[in-house]
Protein backbone atom coordinates (compact mmCIF):
# COMPACT_ATOMS: atom_id res chain seq x y z
CA UNK A 1 0.00 0.00 0.00
CA UNK A 2 1.49 3.19 -1.07
CA UNK A 3 1.44 6.38 1.45
CA UNK A 4 -0.95 8.39 -0.38
CA UNK A 5 -3.45 5.54 -0.32
CA UNK A 6 -3.15 5.19 3.37
CA UNK A 7 -3.30 9.00 3.59
CA UNK A 8 -6.72 8.95 2.19
CA UNK A 9 -7.93 6.77 5.31
CA UNK A 10 -7.20 9.37 8.22
CA UNK A 11 -7.86 12.56 8.83
CA UNK A 12 -5.76 13.93 11.45
CA UNK A 13 -2.58 12.16 12.85
CA UNK A 14 -0.75 11.91 15.96
CA UNK A 15 2.60 13.07 16.05
CA UNK A 16 4.23 10.69 18.28
CA UNK A 17 3.33 7.99 20.70
CA UNK A 18 2.24 9.47 24.00
CA UNK A 19 0.69 12.76 22.19
CA UNK A 20 -2.24 13.79 24.05
CA UNK A 21 -3.18 15.69 20.82
CA UNK A 22 -3.76 15.22 17.42
CA UNK A 23 -3.17 17.52 13.93
CA UNK A 24 -5.45 18.05 11.46
CA UNK A 25 -4.90 16.71 8.05
CA UNK A 26 -7.59 19.30 6.82
CA UNK A 27 -10.15 20.87 7.93
CA UNK A 28 -12.38 18.59 9.54
CA UNK A 29 -15.73 18.65 11.39
CA UNK A 30 -17.89 15.81 13.08
CA UNK A 31 -16.21 12.38 13.38
CA UNK A 32 -13.28 11.90 12.34
CA UNK A 33 -10.05 9.10 11.87
CA UNK A 34 -6.69 9.32 13.59
CA UNK A 35 -3.61 7.66 12.86
CA UNK A 36 -2.10 6.57 15.47
CA UNK A 37 0.97 4.72 15.10
CA UNK A 38 -0.95 1.57 13.54
CA UNK A 39 -4.19 2.23 14.57
CA UNK A 40 -7.18 4.15 13.45
CA UNK A 41 -8.90 6.05 16.06
CA UNK A 42 -12.30 7.67 15.63
CA UNK A 43 -12.78 10.90 17.90
CA UNK A 44 -16.14 13.16 17.98
CA UNK A 45 -14.90 16.39 17.31
CA UNK A 46 -16.64 18.86 19.60
CA UNK A 47 -16.37 21.72 16.90
CA UNK A 48 -14.37 22.25 13.44
CA UNK A 49 -10.88 22.13 13.58
CA UNK A 50 -8.84 23.54 11.27
CA UNK A 51 -6.23 22.57 8.89
CA UNK A 52 -3.11 22.27 11.18
CA UNK A 53 -4.66 22.68 14.42
CA UNK A 54 -4.54 20.08 17.05
CA UNK A 55 -7.40 18.86 18.93
CA UNK A 56 -7.53 16.51 22.10
CA UNK A 57 -7.27 12.66 21.66
CA UNK A 58 -8.65 11.89 25.78
CA UNK A 59 -10.49 14.42 28.25
CA UNK A 60 -7.40 16.48 30.08
CA UNK A 61 -7.91 18.32 32.62
CA UNK A 62 -6.58 21.97 33.88
CA UNK A 63 -3.26 22.04 34.83
CA UNK A 64 -2.32 19.22 32.67
CA UNK A 65 0.57 19.37 30.40
CA UNK A 66 -0.05 18.51 26.73
CA UNK A 67 2.32 16.65 24.42
CA UNK A 68 2.87 17.00 20.96
CA UNK A 69 6.28 15.33 18.81
CA UNK A 70 6.47 13.68 21.85
CA UNK A 71 7.26 16.50 24.20
CA UNK A 72 5.77 19.18 26.26
CA UNK A 73 4.31 22.05 24.72
CA UNK A 74 2.43 23.80 27.31
CA UNK A 75 -0.35 23.35 30.19
CA UNK A 76 -3.92 23.56 30.06
CA UNK A 77 -5.50 26.65 31.37
CA UNK A 78 -9.12 24.99 31.83
CA UNK A 79 -10.86 21.09 31.33
CA UNK A 80 -10.56 19.84 27.56
CA UNK A 81 -12.86 17.06 26.54
CA UNK A 82 -11.84 14.92 23.80
CA UNK A 83 -12.40 16.01 20.19
CA UNK A 84 -12.11 19.70 21.56
CA UNK A 85 -10.14 22.35 19.72
CA UNK A 86 -6.25 22.52 21.99
CA UNK A 87 -5.13 26.55 20.98
CA UNK A 88 -4.26 29.65 22.71
CA UNK A 89 -7.35 29.83 24.09
CA UNK A 90 -7.03 27.15 26.42
CA UNK A 91 -3.16 25.81 26.30
CA UNK A 92 -0.15 28.14 27.98
CA UNK A 93 2.38 28.20 25.24
CA UNK A 94 6.01 26.49 26.86
CA UNK A 95 7.68 29.53 25.20
CA UNK A 96 5.32 32.15 26.93
CA UNK A 97 6.53 30.47 30.42
CA UNK A 98 10.06 30.33 29.40
CA UNK A 99 10.03 33.82 28.43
Amino acid sequence: MTGRKEEAGWDAVQIAPGDHVAVALRDLSGTVRVRCGDEILSVALREPIPLGHKFALSDLSEGDEVLKYGAPIGRLTRPVAAGEHVHIHNLRSQRARAA
